[in-house]
């Protein structure tokens, strides 16, 4: 199974999504099965790594993000990915503007019927609320995914 976290630009949730999820499954013993990764909608940061305050809070968390590289979601992830993950209403929208005819990737809020608030324009603050967001989804999922026993496509 392929589950992709999606931002605006991989440079804030996205990366600390992915890398707090990727060690969650880690624990529960479903790396070997469920792989994890994340993109941005723009090419913005492409090639940047996270937003130091990213960075900062994730380390704190006890999570790295040593080698992360932004990058933009590929028109090839729609058909190779079973769960897109988005992390506001307006990525939903702009991920099924982009999905290719016929795809059948699942595209979602990560937080179910909530967003998970951008923290890029504020404080260091956003990025502890954010966090905390991020944690309580990635847990929700683990424990959903390993409950459910879906290592395999959630369409």
């Amino acid at each position: 199974m392929r589950i992709l976290f999606v931002d605006a630009g991989n440079y804030s949730r996205s990366p600390a999504a992915e890398r707090l999820t990727r060690k969650l499954l880690a624990e529960a013993g479903l790396a070997d099965r469920i792989q994890v990764f994340s993109a941005g909608l723009k090419d913005k940061h492409a090639g940047d790594p996270p937003d130091p305050r990213t960075i900062a809070i994730c380390t704190q968390r006890g999570i790295s993000l040593d080698g992360f590289v932004c990058r933009e979601i590929t028109a090839e992830e729609f058909t190779t990915t079973d769960l897109i993950l988005a992390m506001d209403r307006e990525n939903v929208a702009q991920l099924e503007g982009r999905r290719p005819p016929g795809a059948p990737v699942t595209i979602r809020l990560f937080l179910g019927d909530r967003e998970v608030p951008d923290p890029y324009y504020g404080g260091d603050d956003g990025f502890v609320t954010m966090f905390d967001a991020i944690e309580m989804g990635a847990r929700a999922l683990v424990e959903d995914l390993k409950t459910q026993g879906r290592a395999e496509p959630v369409r």
